[in-house]
């Protein structure tokens, strides 16, 4: 798979939070919060058993990104310079202008806004740099916290897809959610 000319891995600054592409050097930060089986439990991961692991996801990560899209973004406190989560892109279509977004952030880190700062400096991103027109995400029915986050960036919730995900050994269903580049702008 080539590049996309138009794409650059810049990073994506916020108030609190530069996004970023990965480094092998977040391998000790990202084993940290992915070993927790907590926030691995509404993801498509197992919680990490090793750094040895982290560093895998690492290197594909890096992979990726030289690439180009989809792929995921360190999320990195600014002050305290620690990588405390992931946000990437998944099913990136530039033939329809439109991509599938997904998260993780370390449990030390939930209830404080970080996770909805970084969900929309990366719609910000999708539609102002990669001239992206839909964004979609969706989360686990027992995982309502992350419609939360999808609501407060101003995405809006489109239905239930039933049993759409097998994940940790059963089906389970999912919440979909989306925004277009122009109703993003209007907020």
């Amino acid at each position: 798979m080539q590049a996309d000319p138009q794409f650059d891995p810049m990073a994506v600054v916020t108030r609190r939070l530069v996004i970023r592409p990965a480094r092998m050097r977040d391998a000790r930060d990202m084993f940290e919060y992915s070993k927790d089986p907590q926030v691995a439990l509404h993801v498509l991961w197992d919680a990490h058993r090793s750094i040895r692991e982290t560093r895998a996801v690492l290197r594909n990560m890096i992979r990726d990104a030289r690439i180009g899209p989809p792929f995921s973004y360190v999320i990195e406190l600014k002050d305290e310079r620690r990588v405390i989560g992931t946000i990437g892109l998944m099913n990136y279509s530039s033939a329809n202008r439109s991509a599938e977004i997904g998260y993780s952030l370390s449990r030390a880190y939930w209830n404080r806004g970080i996770m909805s700062e970084a969900l929309i400096g990366m719609l910000k991103f999708c539609f102002e740099e990669l001239g992206l027109n839909r964004i979609e995400a969706q989360h686990e029915v027992s995982n309502p916290a992350s419609g939360a986050v999808m609501r407060h960036a101003g995405m809006r919730h489109e239905g239930t897809l039933h049993r759409r995900i097998y994940n940790k050994g059963k089906f389970h269903d999912m919440e979909l959610y989306a925004i277009l580049k122009e109703e993003f702008h209007a907020q």
